[in-house]
């Protein structure tokens, strides 16, 4: 009979990627996964059977946090440019995984994290697009109105905003 998990695997993603945002790749090992969650290291070989298979587990469960989170941002932003700056703070200020984007990013040589990375790209651009009037000057909008807004979230953390995303949105739909 197998023991009951006394420390369920949404909390030991959670430390992963915690760990993941404060030291990158090289701070995350069965030695401090263990001292975080405290499960002992043969716990967590038992779980995810390696280093790698650890840390992809709870990418993925990242990312499906995140795209939960993008679907309630998309359901609370209204059909209007106004809706697409909505849905952008929204996500930023009640999504705290956008933080660990870079990480949850940065192997680019796993086609499932990848994948679910262009997926949610193409997701938010879309989204966006609709809020913007859609057609093609939509798309280029919602297209640049991302970029601008991840390196916004990238930036942030550095040293401040930059610009406004209202600012943005305005020039995007008044052009």
């Amino acid at each position: 009979m197998a023991r009951k998990k006394i420390i369920p695997d949404a909390k030991v993603h959670a430390e992963i990627l915690r760990l993941l945002a404060q030291g990158g790749d090289r701070a995350v090992s069965f030695a401090t996964v263990a001292q975080a969650t405290g499960l002992a290291g043969p716990t967590l070989v038992q779980r995810f059977g390696s280093r790698e298979g650890m840390v992809h587990t709870a990418l993925m469960a990242g990312w499906a946090e995140l795209e939960d989170q993008t679907a309630q941002a998309e359901a609370a932003a209204p059909l209007t440019a106004k809706g697409a700056q909505v849905m952008l703070k929204t996500l930023t200020s009640e999504a705290p995984l956008l933080a660990s984007l870079p990480q949850m990013t940065a192997d680019a040589r796993d086609s499932a994290l990848r994948a679910q990375a262009e997926g949610w790209r193409v997701r938010i651009e879309q989204a966006l697009a609709l809020r913007l009037g859609g057609g093609p000057r939509g798309r280029e909008g919602a297209a640049l109105l991302f970029a601008a807004w991840q390196g916004q979230i990238m930036w942030m953390p550095m040293g401040g905003k930059g610009f406004r995303l209202k600012e943005l949105v305005k020039r995007v739909t008044d052009a």
